[in-house]
């Protein structure tokens, strides 16, 4: 007997017909209570933050204090909730003026917002009170800290460079080159330079095949290259206080971290562990999943952390249902621009020489796509992906003919995004 799952899609949902014999598990991240006085949480973590003074007597002898924001991509962690709740705290118990106060976007390589993205991000109210602007990666007044041990310069956003007190607000997940997200990538590469991000995140390939570096990957932190080049550009910079936000599978603020930089955002990574991992007991020969809707799937670039996380479910040489709607095509400026080199043989040399974080995540889907094979549903036209091994289909009913289900074990995970699956032998 088939049964219907729904995926979220975009701002809507798809269902899709399976029959469910032959599927072996839903897979969805553990049942996790989630925040209900997100106020009182908030307050209560800044007022007892891991590793530091409350943020009243950090801030009370800041004269200028930029917040960074992730921007809208990130809109799924809600900043529109917290951010006034920041500022709130801000103004009234530590008794700073709207004009002691910036919020900068952490835009990273990404094409900042309009102002009504800002708007949305910190709400009007805040946006008419407080000086809001995107980080421009390619200014010319971003300001040099120092360089890495990895060899890494790294230039920052001017304001935040100059600011007494910066404060970060980012979110915790698995991230499928730095390990997780959050903490020092509101840094780096959220308010750095083009160069500085360019230069961390060509540790994303292998220095003697042209493969992943198999040092990085969802969860890895220790001897990441990208995680601990990122560590040393954070901690270059003073007066910096974190706080960082982790959600359930259904994007539900579940816990909020606050305090010294680095350790308040690694216990919220150990929360990320406990809430999104999920022990299977054996591989499938199908995976079917979302990204978890718009804006997790409002690109391949966004869309990879998804297909990254659920292959560890699925067979080598498997079948990935993935549902994503890709209203922005490839997301990165440059995504579809290596469909050249990829065709003439050239992406290996044109990568390595002028590595752009759209070519490596086009490269990580080329090489998804070789290992498994990738069937989705989405707006993005079928030739435009095909040089790259992926089936795109604008038609459900012929995608679920072409995958031939019939007969295979399937998990259906439903929010890609934000569950790890775990091979243990046990479930």
């Amino acid at each position: 007997m088939k049964k219907e799952y729904k995926f979220r899609y975009g701002n809507t949902t798809v269902s899709l017909p399976v029959e469910e014999n032959q599927v072996i598990g839903v897979i969805e991240g553990n049942e996790i209570e989630p925040i209900k006085d997100i106020r009182g949480a908030l307050l209560g973590a800044l007022d007892a933050p891991i590793d530091s003074l409350p943020l009243s007597d950090v801030a009370s002898k800041a004269s200028s204090i930029v917040i960074v924001v992730s921007d809208m991509t990130r809109y799924w962690m809600r900043q529109d909730i917290i951010v006034p709740l920041i500022v709130e705290y801000l103004v009234d118990k530590c008794g700073k003026s709207y004009s002691d106060l910036e919020i900068v976007i952490a835009t990273g390589t990404h094409v900042g917002g309009s102002e009504e993205d800002l708007r949305t991000l910190v709400t009007s109210g805040i946006f008419d009170k407080v000086k809001t602007v995107n980080h421009d990666c390619r200014s010319d007044d971003l300001v040099y800290l120092g360089t890495t041990s990895y060899g890494t310069p790294v230039k920052i956003n001017k304001d935040a460079a100059e600011a007494d007190l910066v404060i970060c607000l980012g979110a915790a997940t698995y991230h499928v080159m730095a390990g997780f997200g959050g903490g020092r990538k509101s840094i780096l590469p959220g308010i750095s330079a083009l160069e500085t991000i360019k230069h961390n995140h060509a540790y994303s390939l292998a220095p003697d095949k042209f493969i992943t570096n198999p040092e990085i990957g969802n969860g890895i932190l220790d001897g990441n290259p990208l995680n601990e080049d990122m560590l040393e550009a954070a901690a270059m910079m003073r007066n910096l206080f974190m706080i960082t936000l982790v959600t359930d599978a259904e994007f539900r603020l579940a816990s909020i971290f606050a305090g010294h930089w680095r350790t308040s955002w690694e216990r919220a990574c150990d929360d990320v562990r406990r809430i999104y991992t999920v022990p299977i007991k054996e591989k499938a020969d199908v995976v079917i999943t979302s990204c978890g809707g718009f804006p997790k799937d409002e690109s391949l670039y966004q869309g990879t952390k998804a297909v990254d996380n659920v292959i560890s479910a699925l067979k080598d040489g498997g079948t990935l249902i993935l549902l994503l709607e890709g209203r922005n095509g490839g997301g990165s400026p440059d995504y579809f621009d290596w469909i050249g080199p990829l065709v003439d043989g050239s992406f290996e040399k044109e990568l390595r020489n002028n590595f752009t974080v759209g070519g490596y995540i086009f490269f990580l889907n080329c090489e998804q796509a070789s290992r498994f094979n990738i069937l989705m549903y989405s707006s993005i036209p079928a030739e435009t992906v095909k040089p790259m091994g992926i089936k795109a289909y604008g038609d459900l009913d012929k995608l679920m003919a072409d995958a031939d289900l019939e007969g295979k074990s399937i998990y259906v995970i439903p929010t890609g995004s934000t569950v790890l699956p775990a091979v243990t032998g046990k479930a």
